[in-house]
């Protein structure tokens, strides 16, 4: 049945406005929050692919490199930028943790742009089957051509390469631990799953994975189903409990896991507890962590870099008794590509 041009306006003025309001909650959020003070060099850099031209912002350390330096890259959610996931011109995120890892720690970070999809918005193109707002482009070729241009002009460890993801770019961060070659090291999904539609298929090398995840989420149900935001269907997910257990028999890491909650630290204010649950090779060379907010939503943890109580509202409530990216820089540091201890 042909729909009424009336019933088409209001279609098209929801979508509007809820875009509207998402904007103002972001923009709501990203003034609550201080911005973390850094001493890193950070310039707009692009890359050739099949898809045209593609961009990223470097993060370097400021001091010179007395050898080959860890890459950490940096994946933004849907409608996202990596401007806005690095912190960078005054819109800080608890992302932008990592440009004060990148200066400590002389690691060097990428942070890159995804590509308009269907429904206009940056994002990426995961291994959901069903996700109809996801780009068509090949990301992982994208990935391929950053690291290429990066070994190359900034001398990383190719068997140090790391990636983090929020959202849609944890979901893609998944997607290179499966597809990425070089093989990553580990990677970090927040507020993330895995397709239950899939493109991908199923994990099938060791890849060390930490999932952040809160049992609340109203976006990406903790325990598997349709992925929503304002009544829109981004596809299905897995359960977050299926996709560490996936990735623990790739590992062959069965268990059982050290387990341990977290002091609190958010006071009164913050309901919300976390849980570590941690799976093991000999050594600690590959392993599994799962790091549960009980009472957590669609929202970074992080101790310094807090939203707003408005932008709280749509995406669930914020932890405050650990920084995301810390946590996720402790996990990697002592990780090498195909399960290698460090020397």
């Amino acid at each position: 049945m042909m729909r009424g041009s009336g019933q088409r306006l209001a279609e098209s003025t929801g979508k509007a406005t809820s875009d509207r309001v998402l904007s103002l909650f972001v923009a709501l959020a990203i003034a609550s929050v201080p911005i973390v003070a850094r001493a890193v060099s950070i310039e707009r850099a692009s890359v050739t692919t099949s898809d045209g031209p593609r961009s990223f912002f470097l993060a370097r350390p400021s001091r010179a490199a007395a050898g080959p330096r860890p890459l950490v890259i940096i994946l933004h959610g849907h409608g996202g930028s990596a401007e806005r996931a690095l912190g960078h011109n005054g819109t800080p995120s608890p992302l932008s943790v990592w440009l004060a890892i990148a200066d400590r720690e002389e690691v060097v970070v990428a942070a890159l742009d995804g590509a308009k999809g269907g429904d206009g918005r940056q994002g990426w193109n995961d291994c959901r089957a069903d996700a109809p707002g996801n780009p068509k482009t090949d990301d992982v070729a994208f990935v391929r051509a950053v690291v290429v241009r990066l070994e190359r002009e900034e001398g990383i460890d190719p068997r140090r390469i790391y990636a983090m993801g929020m959202s849609n770019g944890g979901f893609m961060a998944f997607r290179l631990a499966l597809q990425l070659d070089p093989q990553l090291a580990a990677v970090a999904a927040v507020s993330s799953s895995m397709a239950a539609e899939s493109l991908c298929g199923p994990p099938a090398r060791a890849v060390s994975v930490i999932v952040i995840a809160g049992t609340a989420d109203p976006i990406v149900p903790y325990g598997g189903g349709q992925v929503k935001l304002f009544g829109r269907s981004r596809g299905a997910a897995v359960s977050i409990e299926q996709v560490a257990a996936a990735w623990r028999h790739a590992n062959g890491v069965p268990g059982p896991p050290v387990i341990e909650a977290l002091p609190h630290l958010g006071g009164t204010k913050d309901p919300t507890r976390a849980v570590r649950a941690v799976w093991s090779a000999p050594g600690g060379s590959v392993q599994v962590e799962l790091m549960r907010i009980d009472g957590g939503g669609h929202i970074e943890p992080s101790v310094s870099q807090r939203y707003g109580r408005l932008y709280q509202r749509l995406v669930g409530r914020q932890n405050y008794d650990f920084e995301s990216a810390e946590e996720a820089w402790h996990f990697f540091r002592g990780k090498r590509a195909n399960g290698a201890s460090p020397p």
